[in-house]
């Protein structure tokens, strides 16, 4: 059906089409059955302490304002990951501001956190109960004085409503959000939000997500924090305002974050990177240019224990989980590895 309407799909503004896409995805109508495959036992996984039926996850940007997260657990979503959520309301960046770059299946974005705010997401959440693993990003409003307090502020306010939550410090949309990547700054913010936690007994897993434009003297610095207050995980990776150079698409040198196939190489290097300082103590969550089983592998094979996508969607359409699920049950039974578990990072 997607292959169908794709192309008119396409001539919409990418921004158009994804409001329209939220708007169907409000009528709950699609049936969980159809996106079941058989076998799916073997793809089973722990993930934070929690049971998840398959290690492929949704990635924030989608479902900015968690309106439709019980309507994506049916496409076969192991979890669901829903904002960013800032404080306050937020429109975002002047229009346009969604780019496809078709001849290389990526997109750019420079949408800036646009959101309906935390206290109207709280009062979504708590209408409608996850039925399914939920993460929720937080970040900070554009016009904040003080960003940490900003993560603070939501942390506080959403942290019983999910089941793990993520620090966003990598859009690259957000003036000045880059910096909690420097040493220094990011000591700052896991003192204050571990300090947080620890005063308002919050007891929920904290995951940081990680901008692939950084060095690996970054790579060194940030995981030495990151195993020094106990972060329980990492997203590597979000958008990339570089990486343009091998582009096709006219549309290439927009300014925003690049995503979809284009980062498939960038981010499977940096989780292996990353795979290599954690040793094995945190799990890593792949991210950019998945988009078949054999992409999700390659980022499991090399230290991934789970992966997301949102960009693959837009080209393949809601099949793609169905299409992943399949494609890696039979790369597992090829190579003889009884559990997905088993796969992660056997490749580095």
């Amino acid at each position: 059906m997607f292959s169908v309407l794709r192309p008119y799909i396409f001539n919409l503004d990418p921004e158009v089409a994804h409001d329209l896409a939220i708007k169907s995805l409000k009528f709950n109508l699609i049936p969980e059955a159809f996106f079941k495959v058989d076998g799916e036992e073997i793809l089973e996984t722990r993930l934070f302490g929690i049971n998840i039926k398959n290690p492929i996850g949704l990635a924030a940007g989608f479902d900015k304002s968690a309106e439709v997260y019980n309507s994506l657990f049916k496409f076969g979503f192991g979890f669901i990951e829903v904002g960013t959520v800032t404080p306050r309301r937020q429109l975002g960046n002047q229009k346009p501001r969604i780019f496809r770059l078709e001849k290389d299946k990526g997109l750019i974005n420079r949408l800036g956190f646009n959101n309906h705010g935390l206290e109207v997401i709280i009062k979504r959440i708590l209408r409608s109960p996850p039925k399914g693993i939920l993460g929720i990003n937080i970040g900070p409003n554009k016009d904040t004085k003080d960003k940490i307090n900003d993560f603070t502020t939501c942390l506080e306010k959403i942290h019983n409503l999910a089941s793990y939550i993520t620090i966003n410090i990598s859009s690259p949309n957000t003036e000045g959000l880059r910096d909690f990547h420097q040493k220094d700054t990011m000591f700052s913010l896991l003192t204050k939000i571990n300090k947080f936690k620890k005063d308002n007994k919050i007891n929920k897993p904290l995951l940081i997500k990680i901008s692939p434009d950084i060095s690996d003297k970054d790579i060194e610095n940030i995981m030495e924090l990151i195993l020094k207050f106990k972060v329980d995980g990492i997203i590597v990776s979000n958008t990339s305002n570089s990486n343009r150079e091998n582009l096709n698409d006219l549309k290439k040198n927009e300014e925003g974050g690049l995503s979809g196939l284009p980062l498939k190489k960038l981010s499977t290097i940096m989780i292996k990177k990353f795979y290599r300082h954690t040793k094995k103590k945190i799990p890593i969550i792949g991210v950019g240019g998945v988009d078949s089983g054999e992409s999700a592998f390659e980022k499991i094979s090399s230290g991934a224990s789970a992966i997301q996508l949102y960009t693959g969607m837009i080209y393949k359409g809601p099949a793609i989980v169905k299409e992943i699920k399949k494609d890696l049950i039979s790369i597992l039974k090829k190579e003889k590895i009884s559990s997905i578990n088993e796969a992660v990072g056997i490749n580095t």
